[in-house]
């Protein structure tokens, strides 16, 4: 029997939850271990700029994790663009260790997978909702990592423009700031801690307009993706509040309720912006794994 690993895209800051808060969603990378081989070998259609063998990322990350893992031919497909602010490194960062948790039986807890995958990437916002679905506020304070599921209205729905071009995070954090001054570092993160209190109340017009006040990075990346001013504009337009940047860019999220999304999308088209529009959901369950 193939076993299948299957991780969640994600959301991440949304808005002024820098580095903190994320989002699961309903686009997928999907890990199908086929059999032992003699060599790692993976089946990929991301082209040849991405290894097959055991220099592939999902491959590499597994061996960090258990070296001594034998090597199999696996299967690797995904809905999740790359480099474009919807966790697609952090799913196949969360691919690895899980194809090292089953191959090397190491029995490793959802604790003990989050903490790992937070030290290899670095901040826990976009691999705490991949692994645990549904919205999750992290913190790593470079030893632990502490996080709390938070509830958001389930109904609502993530109207998503990707642009036909990458932002790596890499540069989309040059962009930022070295500091923030102790007032702005107030303001920003009482906008945070409200958001969050307005999402489980599931009060989307006062969530909405906090999504769209983040002091932390937007301010500093929107001259990067100039569509997410125009997006959010033609939005408020229709009396919708709630968009904001994914992750790093350039990806923009609308969130908003099911019966405004084709006026939504019908506003989006006629900017003639390059890019693809998705209505997402939220994915509630994280990463899963069947076949064992």
């Amino acid at each position: 029997m193939t076993i299948r690993i299957k991780v969640p895209a994600t959301t991440a800051n949304i808005g002024p939850g820098f580095d903190s808060l994320g989002v699961a969603v309903n686009l997928y990378l999907t890990l199908d271990i086929i059999k032992p081989a003699d060599t790692w070998y993976v089946h990929h259609d991301y082209g040849d700029n991405i290894p097959h063998n055991e220099q592939n990322f999902i491959v590499k990350t597994a061996l960090k994790i258990c070296a001594s893992l034998p090597p199999h031919e696996i299967k690797v497909t995904s809905d999740i663009p790359l480099a474009r602010g919807l966790g697609s490194s952090s799913s196949a960062l969360l691919a690895g260790i899980a194809l090292a948790n089953v191959l090397g039986q190491l029995n490793l807890t959802s604790q003990h997978i989050l903490e790992k995958a937070t030290q290899l990437e670095g901040h826990p916002d976009n691999v705490a909702p991949a692994l645990l679905g549904g919205a999750v506020a992290a913190y790593y304070d470079n030893s632990t990592v502490y996080h709390a599921s938070f509830d958001i209205d389930h109904s609502l729905r993530f109207v998503t423009f990707i642009p036909h071009y990458e932002m790596l995070t890499e540069t989309a954090r040059a962009a930022l700031p070295a500091s923030l001054s102790f007032q702005n570092s107030v303001q920003a993160s009482a906008i945070a801690n409200t958001l969050v209190a307005a999402l489980t109340h599931h009060d989307l017009n006062t969530a909405g307009r906090l999504m769209e006040l983040d002091q932390f990075h937007e301010v500093y990346r929107q001259s990067m993706v100039p569509h997410l001013q125009e997006i959010r504009q033609v939005a408020h337009q229709l009396a919708i509040h709630g968009t904001f940047l994914s992750g790093a860019g350039p990806t923009t999220i609308t969130v908003t309720t099911t019966d405004k999304v084709t006026p939504l999308i019908q506003a989006i088209n006629q900017l003639n912006l390059s890019g693809d529009i998705h209505v997402l959901q939220i994915d509630p369950l994280g990463l899963q794994i069947t076949g064992e």
